[in-house]
């Protein structure tokens, strides 16, 4: 009777692969008590280096399009409001010219 797969998580691969990597046990010893096959072990380390630049990259913060997008609708708020008080101010002025203040 076939023994059942086991599964490994990746925190459990990275931990097998450190064993061999940072310990310096060696492959078969892994593969004999874990019971696995060396074309696995292999296969695992393989993924490891391939896929380890992604520990590197810089993650985008999720809302960062959400907060560019606030940031440029406050701008324009701003800059509606900045047109409004100079026409306000230049009412302002024409009106204190015609009553003879200015």
């Amino acid at each position: 009777m076939k023994k059942p797969r086991k599964h490994y998580s990746p925190e459990e691969k990275v931990a097998i692969l450190r064993r061999h990597l940072l310990e310096k046990e060696p492959i078969s010893k892994l593969c004999d008590e874990l019971g696995l096959q060396p074309t696995v072990f292999y296969r695992w380390q393989k993924e490891f280096f391939e896929n380890g630049s992604a520990a590197f990259e810089q993650k985008a913060r999720p809302n960062h399009s959400a907060d560019q997008e606030r940031i440029a609708y406050l701008e324009k708020k701003i800059q509606t409001k900045d047109e409004v008080l100079a026409e306000l101010m230049a009412e302002h002025v024409a009106l204190k010219k015609t009553l003879g203040e200015l």
